[in-house]
């Protein structure tokens, strides 16, 4: 009898060591698979922290020191004497900052109008599979490898109209003041960082483009759609997302845009080519008013959080999915 009973319990201790869950695994796997998940997800975290101590020393840290000087009046070198909301009235009663912020939104609409659609042309070019296009496609991308710097430097040369490329050329219609008059110089500064930047956006395009199936197109060519249909129809709605992410890039880069308009017109002339960010920087460190400089940078730094979200909103809830909305 006793024997029986002992059969019995093992028999029932087997049955509940091998008992298995829902999911299909035994309830000791499952438990031992969860700790295992669990470890490695507190792993990963930690690789966050390097990151995150960067990300706050190099951007939290410095951005609530600007924001705690545009409450003072320094020069950069003396005592720092706070002086409450006064360089915050005196920045918005001055008619030259709403100058300098309208000439920063042109320049921000004028390089989107003319990159985005030429970038997603070349994009869609380079992004096909014939041999010439990867040498054209290098070419391209030659403008995206120099320093902007480098860049105003070599422009400002070429357009001098007495020794530049009117005098090389011996063609009498360069020779203008391209940087002497406020709509020539603005026209030069918008051509310039548009010369310079399509090739990045083209790259960002030619990734997407990529990424779209080819059954669409042979679809479409099977109904009897020719390219530019397939284009207006395919590759525009399925680069839906990769047009918002190349247009936060553009938009709050040319709000940005500091280096080359420094070297090229340095503002000039008078104040036809004055943005923010030029501005913020000759009122700080031309004028050594500190103070009045960090409304400027606060300023930036809220436009363009404003301007990134804002373009971000427009991809819906679905922003961060897949382009293939078809497949």
């Amino acid at each position: 009898m006793s024997a029986s009973v002992t059969i019995t319990e093992r028999g029932s201790g087997t049955q509940r060591k091998g008992r298995r869950s829902g999911g299909g695994k035994p309830e000791g796997a499952q438990a031992d698979s969860q700790k295992s998940h669990s470890t490695a997800t507190g792993a990963l975290n930690w690789l966050v922290v390097p990151a995150l101590v960067l990300f706050l020393v190099f951007a939290i840290v410095p951005l609530v020191g600007v924001l705690v000087l545009s409450f003072t009046d320094w020069d950069g070198i003396g005592a720092i004497n706070f002086n409450g909301v006064e360089n915050w009235l005196r920045y918005f009663s001055d008619p030259s900052m709403y100058k300098a912020l309208g000439l920063t939104f042109l320049i921000m609409v004028l390089t989107w109008v003319i990159q985005t659609p030429i970038s997603l042309l070349l994009g869609t070019f380079t992004a096909g599979s014939q041999k010439y296009r990867a040498l054209l496609a290098v070419l391209y991308f030659l403008p995206l490898l120099l320093s902007s710097a480098a860049i105003a430097i070599a422009y400002k040369a070429l357009l001098d109209p007495n020794f530049g490329l009117a005098a090389g050329l011996h063609m009498p219609i360069l020779a203008q003041d391209w940087l002497g008059q406020p709509q020539l110089a603005l026209g030069v500064v918008i051509f310039v960082v548009s010369w310079q930047f399509i090739p990045f956006h083209t790259l960002i395009y030619q990734g997407g483009v990529r990424q779209i199936p080819k059954s669409l197109y042979e679809a479409a060519s099977i109904d009897g759609a020719g390219r530019v249909k397939q284009f207006f129809y395919i590759t525009v709605p399925q680069l839906k997302y990769t047009i918002i992410t190349s247009s936060t890039l553009m938009v709050v880069g040319a709000v940005t845009y500091f280096d080359m308009i420094f070297v090229l017109t340095g503002g000039g002339p008078g104040n036809a080519t004055r943005n923010l960010a030029l501005d913020m920087y000759l009122t700080g460190f031309k004028a050594n008013q500190m103070g009045q400089a960090s409304v400027t940078a606060v300023i930036l730094v809220v436009l363009g959080l404003g301007i990134a979200l804002w373009l971000q909103r427009l991809g819906g809830k679905d922003k961060n999915g897949s382009q293939l909305e078809g497949m």
